[in-house]
């Protein structure tokens, strides 16, 4: 009897130590898999990135060149004793506001598909968060909108290029005030576990219609008026680069909220 029970132990053991093999293949194939595919993003956007440096110069020069003529024009019409014809000044108004938005879609263009060395460094996530909460502090309460942070404490550390992730969240904070310029509440919270490290930032803004949710990372896409549609694209890239994830949820009419998820890093993991 004895015998027998060892054989089918014997037996079991060799087919979980089998069935871990396997499942031991399978993660290693598919961080090779995903290893490959993010050399072939990174060299992508690093050739993409060359080009569109070229193509900013190209344009920033012409560009500077005309914001500048447009500020020594209005210098001429402001000199006293100088009599401006009103159709003139506004003309110019208009003039110098438009050039200001090229220059600003510009700069949201660079930011998306310029070239970027990432730099990615074990720290924790808070400090880096607080850092930009306390930059848009005044901002913020000067638009009547009251921020309330929660940031866990111990979470573990994760990879990040501090100044790359402060772009993201930085984005993601104008983005709610832009959905709520009545004011209201912005609530910014880490949370997460030995994984997965966490980073929500929650409107109370207009929300978004379910069928923007799909549209709202695609360049140059934007449900307000005089909003570039660079900002979030530039919000999924770096979270990209970071090796996270980014998700989105709202409710029309009772506000949004995104979600950075960002791997822990290994050695604490």
């Amino acid at each position: 009897m004895y015998p027998f029970v060892l054989i089918v132990a014997g037996v079991a053991l060799v087919a979980v130590s089998a069935l871990a093999g396997r499942v031991l293949q399978r993660r290693a194939l598919q961080r090779a898999l995903d290893a490959e595919r993010r050399a072939r993003d990174a060299e992508h956007l690093a050739y993409v990135g060359t080009l569109t440096g070229g193509l900013a110069h190209e344009i920033r020069n012409p560009l500077s060149t005309l914001t500048l003529n447009l500020q020594l024009l209005r210098e001429d019409l402001d000199r006293p004793g100088a009599k401006a014809d009103a159709r003139l000044v506004r003309k110019l108004d208009t003039l110098e506001q438009e050039a200001a938005r090229l220059q600003q879609i510009l700069d949201d263009f660079l930011k998306l598909a310029g070239k970027h060395e990432v730099r990615l460094k074990v720290r924790p996530l808070s400090p880096v968060v607080e850092d930009i909460v306390a930059f848009y502090a005044d901002r913020l309460q000067r638009a009547g909108i009251q921020v309330r942070t929660s940031l866990a404490e111990g979470l573990p550390p994760v990879e990040l290029d501090a100044d790359r992730l402060k772009q993201a969240v930085a984005n993601l904070i104008l983005n709610a005030e832009a959905a709520m310029p009545d004011g209201g509440e912005l609530m910014i919270a880490t949370e997460g576990d030995r994984r997965d490290i966490r980073l929500h930032v929650t409107d109370t803004g207009a929300g978004i219609a379910p069928e923007d949710l799909d549209k709202i990372f695609q360049p140059y896409y934007s449900t307000r008026s005089g909003g570039t549609g660079l900002g979030l694209p530039t919000v999924r890239r770096i979270v990209t680069e970071h090796r996270g994830r980014l998700e989105v949820h709202s409710d029309l009419g009772r506000g949004t909220r995104f979600t950075i998820h960002l791997p822990a890093a290994e050695d604490s993991a």
